[in-house]
């Protein structure tokens, strides 16, 4: 109940006079003191003039809330509970004594947030119900409603009023000049000049470009607005974040300098710091609120024997504009400036601590800035900048949605949206692919190599990972104008000499890490063979290597690792056939670990060293060693063909599989068999099934490849490749799954599985499914909720779900068909479904069948419980033209089949592992149907019930006989007498329970029997 409404229910002409009652009258002149009056001073019950006790409020309270009970229409609470609301409302009325505020200061908060007070400040009410809370809420805030407009309408208040806005017009008036004689009125020239850099830098800035690479067909710089990716930075923090118990925080990179003005930002080569850099100079300046200065250390210092004043920042960095005199040093005088100084690690180790000198000069002379310096991680040590009050984060690697959104939006700004998909499902299916794509250059350069190849990455990866190299380890630098940065510079071969013996040495050691002191033992032993002149020592080289290569990282004090696993096993394959170690590859194969070794290793080696290797990898016979070789041969340019015929051969076999059992079993082979999988073009139907049950079951074991393949065959149009789509949603992503996958499956005969409020909010997304399936606790109202388009249900499954009461939600799904309810024991009111144009109905475990006779227009039922009355007409719907009956356990435990006979429609019986004897009357009346065709018995029947069978009369219109659940060691000659007309008999074994079908077939001559293994 809303204040107004009860403000209907309680005329204000009547009851406002009430409420006057608890303040005292005005007095004469009282608002003219400059003085606020206190509301304890005007509170009638409190003070020297008391014209009302807190009796008399509990009096007025009683009344108020009579007066609301008893007026016209449904009362707003229970009547039990008047006597508690009254005493509970008085006490928020009394509690206005209380209140530290004046008469003005309660009317500019208002009547809400005035009764929010009033309800903390008196005793919370015990026992009320949710409507007894709900009014007493509601009345509080009428009565406040009521006393503010009293307040506004005392003589007083007024005069008060327009005093205090006097006196904070005064005090305004006086802060506005102290700051203007604090800030000079800016030269009409700077505000000119300022419309200009804002939109210079805006169009400066807003692009990326990718260095090191050489492409034709593929841009080399895109809009910065249209690629940029948030990526994320952490930061160690300074307390525990609930919940959470890592030792790190992330928050967007953008955000850096919100919660801190002064950030070291530190990035591995390529992590996207320039590219922040970049688009907070674009944001600034379209904003408006801060004067961005982008200051690439590189170029600062090139030429110039300092560091630039900020009267030169802008020459310093190459810009055309000539700025007011005196502009940059008013900018940042006035706090206005977002200085982001670039690439701390891009100038000389002897020129940094001049930076730093450089910096503390400029935060002291103009203070109120927002600075950011980024920097590689090496460059200098932790606490660096710590003295300047500046605090560090670090970008962090992107995540998989991250890699995602780059390569869509790297896609959309090269306007090559054909190439994404294909590109997406091989960073999902390719492991070591999706190891390299962790930051936005290596990312750009997959996308980039991609789109030159028309759709293709490169044959084998080997000259993906060289063009990243090269990149990396000598051509960004000089393509961006870098010079030596370091007293020592390293070649890329001296580079490569280096890194691929610490790369050697990790992947022998089964480590990705080492420490430094080993590093430099390595690096030390080869500096020998490597030509570096002034005999440099290990350390200052390692140093170097950690600081440029952009390969190698230290992750921690005193730790050194590559920044991609994919560089180590490519660096470590590469010194391995260089030093003949392909026997010790071999030896290692049985490793997973050791899989992209070799495969780079066969990429890296001679024609007949990969012949060598890959027949070692066959004479082992083992299923995943076999695949194995067929993954390498995409980097087998030159190769036996013997060789290559016969690993083709042999993976034939494996691959696609054949049958269900077998993708199961190829799918222990690991995720390896995730990007050997083909399809779906090429395929037969059960081959697509089989290559999807592989994926399917890989999905919890590497869920981005298993869905890389999936979505694959998203539009293929057979009915049990799409049933294995829809039935593994669990495995998966929820959202991913549903976007990518089921979003886009034909409906036709299909319906999916519900199992989580995560699956319910995805479904509510998706366009209308046909068939549901909710699996555990799910209420009507949730149901209702994730289905936006109930007309549009024809089969709905509800299962082991203790939260279903009552069915009177479910005649919303008006097209309703099919309906399953099955251990759903709240169920009673069956008789709802009635409204429903129901042909088939499922049910078992309910608490009460009763209602099952109302559903008249049932073809198919299904009962799996035991059934009240004597005879199946007591319960089940006389009114139906049933054609399918099944009887679960317990079913016929009272009613056997009496009144079976009253469904002269039936053609189908299926009778489940009755837990009682069917007696000769039963089978009277099954003998009675005059359409039967079909029977169905379960095995434990006749193992276990065997006079069931022994009083079966003779049925000679039964053509179709089905048995489940057989052990082999059944006698089924009594049914072959019985079933003098039988044509088809099918068999289906108990799990685990096998045998030949030459054991039963001997009694059913010229009968057709089929065998269903399970």
């Amino acid at each position: 109940m809303e204040p107004t409404v009860l403000g209907g229910k309680l005329a204000s002409s009547l009851m406002g006079p009430l409420l006057k009652k608890l303040f005292v009258a005005d007095g004469p002149g009282a608002g003219l003191v400059d003085r606020p009056v206190r509301l304890k001073s005007l509170v009638s019950f409190r003070g020297e003039k008391r014209a009302l006790v807190e009796k008399d409020v509990h009096k007025l309270a009683e009344h108020l809330v009579r007066q609301a009970v008893d007026s016209p229409g449904e009362p707003p609470f229970r009547s039990r509970e008047q006597i508690a609301v009254a005493d509970a409302l008085a006490r928020r009325l009394l509690a206005l004594g209380d209140l530290d505020m004046d008469d003005v200061q309660a009317v500019r908060l208002g009547h809400r947030d005035l009764a929010t007070k009033l309800t903390r400040a008196a005793a919370a009410p015990d026992g009320l119900s949710a409507d007894a809370d709900h009014f007493l809420d509601s009345a509080t805030e009428w009565a406040c409603l009521q006393i503010l407009e009293f307040f506004t309408r005392r003589s007083t208040f007024v005069a008060r009023t327009l005093v205090e806005q006097t006196r904070a017009q005064a005090e305004l008036i006086a802060k506005i000049d102290e700051l203007l004689a604090r800030t000079p009125r800016p030269d009409a020239r700077d505000t000119a000049f300022e419309r200009r850099y804002r939109s210079y830098v805006a169009e400066r800035h807003n692009h990326i470009t990718i260095y090191g690479i050489d492409l034709r067909d593929s841009p080399d710089r895109w809009p910065l607005e249209v690629a940029y990716l948030s990526l994320e930075a952490t930061a160690a923090d300074e307390g525990p974040v609930p919940g959470d118990t890592s030792a790190t925080r992330r928050l967007p990179a953008e955000e850096a300098l919100r919660a801190h003005d002064r950030v070291l930002l530190r990035g591995d080569a390529g992590s996207g710091k320039t590219t922040l850099v970049q688009w907070l100079a674009v944001t600034a300046a379209r904003e408006g609120a801060h004067i961005p200065y982008v200051l690439p250390l590189r170029t600062l210092i090139r030429g110039a024997s300092a560091f630039p004043a900020p009267a030169a920042f802008l020459t310093a960095v190459g810009s055309p504009l000539s700025a007011p005199e005196g502009w940059a040093e008013r900018v940042l005088a006035a706090g206005r400036a977002l200085v982001l100084v670039d690439g701390l690690d891009e100038i000389p180790d002897a020129d940094r601590n001049r930076a730093r000198d450089w910096l503390s000069s400029l935060l002291h002379a103009f203070p109120g800035n927002r600075w950011l310096l980024t920097s590689r991680p090496t460059a200098v040590r932790a606490d660096w900048l710590a003295p300047e009050g500046f605090g560090e984060l670090a970008l962090a690697p992107m995540r998989r949605a991250d890699v995602a959104t780059f390569v869509h939006r790297w896609h959309t700004a090269a306007r090559a949206p054909e190439f994404e998909g294909p590109l997406l499902d091989s960073l999902r299916t390719k492991r070591d692919l999706a190891r390299l794509a962790t930051n936005p250059l290596m990312c750009g350069l997959i996308c980039a190599l991609h789109r030159e190849r028309r759709g293709y990455l490169p044959t084998g990866r080997k000259e993906l990972y060289d063009a990243a190299l090269a990149m990396l380890l000598t051509r960004r630098d000089r393509e961006r104008g870098m010079g030596s940065v370091d007293e020592v510079e390293l070649g890329e071969e001296a580079q490569l000499e280096l890194l691929q013996r610490l790369a050697y040495a990790l992947v022998l050691s089964g480590r990705t890490e080492m420490d430094l002191e080993t590093a430099e033992a390595i690096v030390d032993r080869c500096l020998p063979s490597v030509a570096l002149p002034g005999g440099w020592d290990a350390p200052t080289v390692l140093r170097t290597l950690l600081l440029r290569s952009g390969t190698v990282r230290r992750p921690a004090e005193g730790v050194l690792d590559f920044v991609h696993r994919t560089f180590q096993d490519y660096l470590g394959a590469r010194y391995a056939v260089e030093e003949g170690h392909l026997d010790v590859l071999a030896g290692h194969a049985d490793d997973t670990q050791w899989e992209d070794v070799i495969r780079m290793a066969v990429a890296h080696a001679r024609p007949r060293e990969r012949a060598a290797l890959l027949r070692q990898l066959l004479a082992r016979d083992v299923p995943r060693l076999t695949l194995l070789a067929l993954a390498c041969l995409e980097h087998a340019a030159a190769l036996d063909a013997g060789v290559r015929a016969e690993v083709e051969r042999r993976a034939a076999q494996l691959i696609p599989p054949p049958t269900t059992e077998d993708a199961k079993a190829l799918a222990e082979a690991g995720p390896l068999v995730l990007e050997l999988l083909p399809g779906p073009e090429g395929l037969t139907r059960q081959e697509a099934l089989g290559v999807t049950v592989t994926a399917s079951v890989l999905g919890a074991e590497e869920p981005e490849g298993a869905l890389g393949v999936l979505r694959r065959f998203r539009g293929h149009p057979d009915l049990e490749v799409r049933r294995q789509l829809a039935g593994t949603w669990s495995r998966f992503d929820t959202t991913a799954y549903a976007s990518e996958v089921l979003d886009h499956l034909d409906r036709e005969k299909l319906f999916v599985r519900c199992e989580s409020a995560e699956q319910r909010a995805a479904l509510a997304g998706m366009r209308p499914w046909q068939g549901l399936a909710f699996l555990g606790a799910h209420s009507a109202e949730q149901i209702l909720a994730a289905v936006p388009e109930p007309e549009a249900l024809v089969y709905l499954d509800l299962r082991d779900n203790p939260l279903l009461t009552d069915l009177g939600a479910l005649p919303r799904f008006g097209s309703l068909r099919t309906l399953l309810l099955a251990r759903c024991p709240e169920i009673r009111d069956l008789d709802r479904l009635a409204e429903l144009p129901l042909a088939e109905f499922v049910c078992g475990q309910v608490a009460d069948v009763t209602g099952l006779g109302s559903l008249r227009s049932l073809t198919r039922l299904t009962v799996e419980q035991e059934l009240p009355g004597e005879s199946l007409t007591d319960v089940l719907p006389t009114g139906a033209e049933l054609e399918f009956l099944f009887l679960g356990r317990s079913s016929t435990d009272r009613t056997g089949l009496r009144g079976l006979a009253h469904w002269s429609s039936l053609t189908d019986l299926s009778l489940g592992p009755l837990t009682r004897e069917l007696s000769e009357t039963d089978w009277q009346a099954v003998a009675a149907l005059p359409g039967l065709r079909s029977l169905h018995l379960n095995a434990r029947i006749l193992r276990e019930l065997p006079l069931s069978v022994a009083h079966m009369p003779e049925l000679s219109g039964v053509g179709t006989l089905r048995i489940p659940g057989l052990l082999g060691t059944e006698d089924l000659s009594t049914l072959a007498r019985r079933l003098p007309g039988l044509r088809t008999l099918t068999l289906q074994n108990m799990p685990g329970h096998t045998f030949p079908l030459s054991r039963f077939s001997g009694h059913f001559p010229g009968v057709d029997i089929s065998l269903v293994k399970r």
